[in-house]
């Protein structure tokens, strides 16, 4: 099973890490995803942190964005978002500069809790996992979510989601930064289903 990273900007590199130290164990391999080219043999794929408008024109200018959403729409792709991909997820992305792409029924409020100063780590509850120590960078909210499985909250609002109906998850922190595995185990077993 190949699981691609996003590779624009951002945690790349951590997620492409934290996927090659589970290859042994779920026999999976991390791809970085460049070009449309690199979507066509993976089974996965992880949209990193970063600014979410540079992502977004990247995903434009080289084709990208349509054949993700394509792909993720029809079931052939897994996706998981983490805090600037959560927003290329969602339906409302609380910035007209970025269209986001409608996979999980979710409003954005964008730097919600702060700025780059303002960064914290906090133990959140994740439904099926129980305490995990969440980075949140930038991060942005959820304000408004749909029709989404809630899987974990801080401060009464979702922190990580998943879509009833497709293999699409969103998290607005990072958990490819805490060296805990346990996300991207989940991430893993969904693209098995």
């Amino acid at each position: 099973m190949n699981i691609g990273i996003l590779n624009i900007q951002g945690d790349v590199q951590e997620h492409f890490d934290m996927i090659k130290s589970l290859k042994r164990k779920y026999n999976v391999s991390p791809v970085k995803v460049n070009s449309v080219n690199d979507l066509e043999n993976i089974d996965g794929l992880i949209i990193p942190g970063g600014e979410s408008t540079v992502i977004y024109k990247f995903l434009i200018k080289n084709n990208l964005y349509d054949k993700i959403k394509s792909m993720a729409l029809n079931n052939d792709l897994a996706v998981m978002g983490t805090c600037a991909g959560a927003i290329i997820l969602s339906k409302d992305t609380g910035d007209d500069r970025v269209t986001g792409m409608g996979l999980l029924d979710i409003t954005i409020k964008r730097n919600a809790y702060g700025r780059q100063v303002d960064s914290f780590i906090k133990e959140v509850q994740i439904n099926g996992m129980g305490a995990f120590n969440a980075v949140f960078i930038r991060a942005p909210e959820i304000e408004v979510p749909g029709n989404v499985n809630i899987l974990s909250e801080l401060n009464n609002k979702a922190v990580f989601v998943t879509d009833k109906n497709l293999d699409i998850m969103a998290l607005t922190f990072h958990p490819e930064l805490t060296g805990d595995p346990r996300i991207h185990e989940y991430f893993i077993s969904k693209i098995k289903k």
